[in-house]
């Protein structure tokens, strides 16, 4: 018989990489193109402008499709973003499993300020595309 502790040890650990697999199967089953059940942006439904997180979501399932394209015209930034996100989370988890304490990042300011002045110009730039075409 297998001791407690180690089925507990078991399934902290299977914990995150399954509800990651969860939620890859849910955007590759129920593609946010075709399924309208996913969160609409309330910035862009009452402002219709498109937020920096706007359309993250079919960026997402366009990768797990292979459709590095698309995922660039839904959401370059997320897009671009997810390879650094993707091994944040793997360091996180290693920091898990080993029951470390996960910590946030500690940035410097500059890289802080960078972040804002970044977000901020892809927002300005994705809503006046279409005024400048």
């Amino acid at each position: 018989m297998i001791p407690h502790s180690r089925i507990a040890s078991t399934l902290r650990a299977a914990a995150p990489p399954a509800i990651i697999v969860f939620a890859a199967a849910i955007l590759i089953l129920f593609p946010p193109t075709r399924y309208n059940f996913y969160p609409q942006c309330p910035i862009h439904q009452l402002l219709h402008l498109q937020c920096p997180g706007c359309g993250a979501t079919r960026a997402l399932a366009a990768l797990l499709g292979g459709h590095l394209v698309e995922a660039l015209r839904a959401n370059a930034l997320i897009t671009l973003l997810f390879p650094f996100a993707a091994a944040y989370c793997i360091t996180l988890y290693r920091r898990f499993l080993k029951r470390k304490p996960l910590r946030y990042p500690h940035l410097p300011p500059a890289a802080i300020y960078a972040a804002f002045a970044t977000i901020t110009i892809f927002t300005v730039a994705r809503n006046l595309a279409p005024l400048t075409f």
